[in-house]
């Protein structure tokens, strides 16, 4: 099939995946979509709970593994918006909806892209490209449930929004769940502990604290309080004010390395909800980030999580549209941008995975 003839497909896929809600564990009715690619397409797959895989035609043992993957679950819209999230159309080249920018845009220029291969027996790699679940929620049945059905995976072009530019790393995610304690009384009476008030110091220490290790593609990392609750009612001073730290992680650090050092040095008590969600990153010299550059993209550090947090291989972040848009009120994505994404991932892949 040509290139032309897929991406009106992938289009109009994308306008049915708009037009379909899939919330984050929610997903079955967009799952049922993808699961028509590949029936239109004779292309025999596999579904656990709203996750789709598939593997190229001529999949060969002893082979390196190419991961292709982007999600199909989005978050909820927004109360700003003004044009109906599931009305998928297009207006001066733009395709709205919920989902259209993260990352259905991705997900069907990849599901193109694996489809124009699958034929192929000329290839260094296997394919094998997971439509996930779960992205958005950082769920329990998402990529990271696929993970232990597939064989070893050497490395992964994970669609995200990057303007087709090259994330060769991604920051790690570490919530700490933090309490600051003080004494509890009757608002009428003196009280020197109050915890509210002892949280001042504690607000200006996660301000002012900064992690010694740089990365040169990631930066610093990031720490930002983010939520904070105290109290019942007007007359009772609180014996605990809670906080919600956000530590957005480089790849100086491990999760694990983060939590140490945080639960030694802060000034109050923290407790992480996960470890689990750590950087990821690919060697500027790997052929995937060559092939990319030869072709006029640029590469540069993510701040954004994805579903790369549940890889341990080396991973690239990649896809039509921009991150800027995401989770925004009328998000929409450029028609054009998906028939570039095809075009570009097709060609970085034709230079990685067919034997010359």
């Amino acid at each position: 099939m040509n290139i032309s003839e897929l991406t009106e497909q992938a289009i109009e896929l994308l306008k049915n995946l708009i037009s379909t809600p899939s919330f984050s564990s929610e997903e079955d009715k967009t799952a049922a979509l993808i699961e028509k690619w590949f029936e239109l397409h004779n292309i025999p797959f596999k579904r656990e709970n709203n996750n789709v895989w598939a593997f190229n035609k001529h999949y060969t043992t002893g082979k390196p593994l190419l991961l292709l993957n982007s999600h199909h679950d989005t978050v909820k819209p927004n109360t700003a918006y003004t044009k109906d999230p599931f009305e998928p159309h297009i207006e001066d080249g733009k395709l709205y909806g919920l989902g259209s920018n993260d990352a259905g845009g991705c997900l069907v220029s990849l599901l193109a892209t694996f489809t124009y291969y699958y034929d192929r027996e000329d290839l260094k790699y296997n394919l094998v490209v997971v439509a996930s679940a779960e992205e958005e929620s950082s769920g329990p049945h998402g990529l990271n449930s696929v993970l232990k059905h597939l064989p070893e995976i050497s490395v992964a072009i994970v669609g995200e929004p990057t303007l087709m530019n090259l994330a060769i790393a991604e920051k790690g995610l570490v919530v700490f769940d933090a309490t600051v304690n003080g004494t509890p009384s009757h608002a009428a009476h003196p009280n020197d502990d109050n915890s509210i008030y002892n949280t001042i110091k504690v607000l200006e220490w996660f301000r002012d604290y900064r992690f010694e290790k740089i990365s040169d593609v990631l930066g610093p990392v990031k720490l930002t309080v983010t939520q904070i609750n105290a109290g019942s009612q007007h007359n009772v001073v609180p014996a605990d004010t809670n906080l919600v730290v956000d530590v957005r992680v480089n790849d100086k650090y491990s999760n694990e390395e983060i939590n140490e050092i945080l639960t030694k040095e802060a000034p109050c008590t923290l407790k992480a909800r996960s470890l689990r969600l750590n950087s990821s990153a690919i060697s500027p010299d790997h052929e995937l980030v060559k092939a990319g550059m030869s072709l006029g993209r640029t590469t540069y550090g993510s701040p954004t999580l994805s579903d790369q947090a549940a890889l341990s291989c080396q991973s690239l972040k990649l896809g039509p549209g921009d991150s800027t848009r995401s989770h925004s009120a009328n998000e929409y994505i450029f028609v054009d941008e998906i028939k570039e994404g095809i075009n570009l991932y097709i060609r970085i892949l034709e230079k990685v995975i067919i034997n010359k």
